[in-house]
């Protein structure tokens, strides 16, 4: 009965939070970002994604890569602190531009305030790349 009340239990949170330590959620739509983390830590920041001519992929992805100070070589050498590349050239990174949070201003990447950026980075370091996942939704 014990192990029946368990997955019940597991079976009532949003997929996939059940399923990994960190589920990073970014709301295209809205232009948010929801963060779970299993012990029950939740946060929701703002983020800018693609502008108008540019698109930032949808779907589920793990982290590729993570540098906690990247210059693009595509932009410009444009700052990407706190990078977590989940996709080719697409990342989640902070951003300069905070005015611009919270609408489409980006060429793709998932833009956060810096310091939003520099939490997520941490989080995923510290409960593991392999725990982590993204789901990025129109």
């Amino acid at each position: 009965m014990r192990r029946l009340a368990g997955i019940l239990a597991l079976c009532c949170l949003p997929w996939p939070a059940w399923a990994v330590d960190l589920w990073a959620r970014v709301d295209l739509s809205d232009q948010e970002m929801t963060v779970i983390v299993r012990d029950g830590e939740t946060y929701r920041w703002p983020v800018s994604t693609a502008r108008a001519g540019k698109f930032t992929p949808t779907g589920l992805y793990s982290v590729q890569a993570m540098k906690p100070m990247h210059y693009s070589t595509l932009y410009d050498n444009a700052p990407m602190p706190w990078s977590i590349f989940f996709s080719g050239n697409f990342a989640i990174h902070g951003t300069t531009q905070t005015d611009r949070l919270g609408t489409p201003a980006s060429a793709g990447c998932i833009r956060l305030h810096p310091d939003n950026a520099q939490r997520l980075y941490e989080l995923v370091q510290e409960l593991g790349r392999a725990n982590t996942l993204i789901e990025i939704v129109d």
